[in-house]
């Protein structure tokens, strides 16, 4: 499989080493300010770049008959346009707020534990995400997702960052260096505590579904997400 680096930072350069100890190849590395690159060469493009650039090569690809696989957070004012264009163009999609296979199953646990919590009025429910220093945006995209899991299997109305009305969720975000990622949901009363925790011990479970997502989505139509690749859910 020729795969195409939408972005050549520490994840880029982590799925690098993943797809060739896989047997690809990295037919193209594409940097923050490169415009000017010949993507239909690919079989598949990864994208971990910047928001700025994020919206402009995934359809960039699209028009190129080249499924994305997109991990860049910041740009999803823009997510509809792009979905647009790739049902447009019969193009292949995924994007993921987190690619961790562990993640993705953490995701479906706490949709599951909403559901179990949601008559249960006096629990309140509240979230905490830990990244390193490096990492601007807060909450993370994963958090988010979270969240929204949330929201969309109780009467949770939205998320707000820290303090947060009734009917919310509040996020706590702290960066702490070499960090790569911990989230906790937890749902307190006055006579107990449930918490569920997933803790990244590194990069590498991130950079490894984003190959293992390439790797399903090659010959296939359509806009898909994590639970299509692990058949979850």
């Amino acid at each position: 499989m020729k795969i195409a680096l939408l972005g050549y930072g520490k994840m880029g350069k982590m799925i690098e080493q993943i797809a060739l100890s896989r047997g690809h190849e990295i037919v193209l590395k594409v940097d923050a300010n490169d415009n000017d690159y010949e993507i239909a060469k690919a079989d598949v493009a990864i994208d971990f770049s910047v928001p700025a650039s994020a919206y402009n090569n995934i359809t960039n690809c699209f028009e190129n008959n080249v499924p994305v696989i997109s991990g860049t957070t910041g740009w999803l004012d823009k997510y509809e346009d792009a979905v647009e264009i790739c049902n447009k163009n019969n193009g292949a999609f995924i994007y993921a707020s987190n690619f961790s296979l562990g993640v993705n199953v953490f995701f479906q646990l706490n949709e599951y534990l909403a559901r179990l919590m949601k008559n249960l009025a006096q629990y309140q429910v509240s979230m905490e995400e830990i990244h390193h220093t490096q990492k601007l945006d807060a909450p993370s995209g994963t958090a988010i997702t979270l969240a929204e899991g949330i929201i969309n299997n109780t009467s949770r109305s939205a998320w707000k960052l820290d303090a947060a009305d009734e009917n919310e969720i509040p996020i706590t975000a702290k960066r702490i260096e070499n960090v790569p990622g911990t989230h906790t949901v937890t749902y307190k009363s006055d006579v107990d505590t449930i918490d569920i925790i997933h803790t990244a011990h590194n990069r590498e479970g991130f950079a490894l579904g984003a190959v293992i997502a390439a790797e399903w989505i090659i010959g296939k139509q359509g806009i898909f997400n994590m639970k299509d690749v692990l058949n979850i859910g």
